[in-house]
């Protein structure tokens, strides 16, 4: 069968599946008979369907590439790279279990997600599939989780167990409780000697994409400077720069294996998951591989920012409508 083109638009914020229906309808005369999982693919390289169409677009080119040229399969599912996708309601809890986890590492707990009632959960997905930013600050503002602290001094849990142990003073009446912000890291191997990052080699498989989950503490401190986007990726990404940031975490878990994130089971497993990260020191072998890497660029919703940037203000104002910031980075390493 020939191949056959057609164009469509799709949110930043959206994900691939749910463009499935626009693109049936176009390609209707064309499809061969039966009914089998549709998957996209850029370059030879099957797309993460859970992953939102921006991070994937600011992930994988290196130059943006306008509009976005991906091959659109109607059979052969590649079940050995991607999880399994039962379309519009495999996105839905997907969404759903990572805005509960988000919602945890926010507040603790998960009970504004689960108390809500099942028309605010129609309501509210029916707003991120359509784009309706009215529709979902409507509902979204009843979780009551944001806007995060403007002015804020990080503050590890592990430094603050030990100031608790090593003492019996109450808390001091200007600070206040942890301020935990929910962060997707997607970390990019290029060349090390990469003069243009246009010029990158393009992602052939998964194994050269690091997916990492590692919620970023704060804690408010009066008189004392805001984060900038710079401090807060040397805290996240310790071992990618040469040394840590005063209060920087000792690193979280690894999650190679992206598809653990659309195979969690619940929001109580999710969150055990992300407090175990936190805990879990880098591999002897990635702390090798990271000692031989360099930050060659950082994107956030298809930004290139300053590395100035208050990253409060980063939290806040760029983060998807799960309540994650997916921040995408490019790190030059050598051949091994």
């Amino acid at each position: 069968m020939a191949a056959t083109r057609g164009e469509t638009l799709g949110p930043r914020i959206g994900y691939l599946p749910l463009l499935i229906p626009v693109i049936r309808a176009h390609f209707s005369n064309a499809l061969p008979p039966g009914v089998d999982t549709v998957w996209f693919e850029y370059k030879g390289l099957p797309l993460k369907w859970y992953v939102p169409i921006g991070v994937l677009f600011d992930l994988l080119c290196a130059d943006p590439e306008r509009p976005w040229n991906l091959i659109v399969h109607f059979r052969g599912y590649p079940s050995e790279i991607l999880s399994p996708c039962e379309g519009e309601d495999s996105v839905k809890w997907s969404y759903m279990n990572s805005l509960k986890e988000a919602t945890f590492i926010i507040t603790g707990n998960s009970k504004s997600v689960m108390n809500m009632s099942h028309a605010d959960q129609v309501a509210l997905w029916e707003s991120v599939m359509k784009g309706n930013l009215d529709g979902y600050k409507n509902i979204s503002t009843r979780l009551k989780l944001g806007p995060f602290e403007d002015d804020v001094l990080v503050r590890t849990a592990s430094v603050e167990r030990q100031r608790q142990q090593n003492s019996d003073e109450p808390e001091s009446p200007g600070s206040s409780k942890p301020c935990r912000v929910p962060v997707r890291l997607y970390v990019r191997n290029v060349q090390e000697d990469l003069e243009y990052i246009e010029d990158a080699v393009p992602v052939s498989d998964w194994e050269n994409v690091s997916y990492i989950n590692r919620p970023f503490e704060t804690r408010k401190a009066e008189g004392r400077s805001y984060i900038t986007l710079e401090h807060a990726l040397q805290t996240l990404l310790p071992e990618f720069f040469s040394s840590k940031p005063p209060g920087s975490t000792d690193g979280s878990q690894h999650a190679g294996a992206m598809d653990a994130a659309a195979d969690s089971s619940d929001a109580t497993n999710s969150s055990s998951r992300s407090q175990e990260a936190e805990q879990a020191l880098a591999s002897p072998a990635e702390a090798g591989s990271a000692k031989r890497a360099k930050v060659k660029l950082v994107r956030v919703q298809g930004v290139e920012l300053d590395m100035d940037i208050p990253f409060m203000w980063v939290a806040d104002h760029l983060k998807n409508p799960e309540y994650y910031v997916h921040i995408c980075v490019y790190v030059g390493t050598r051949k091994q």
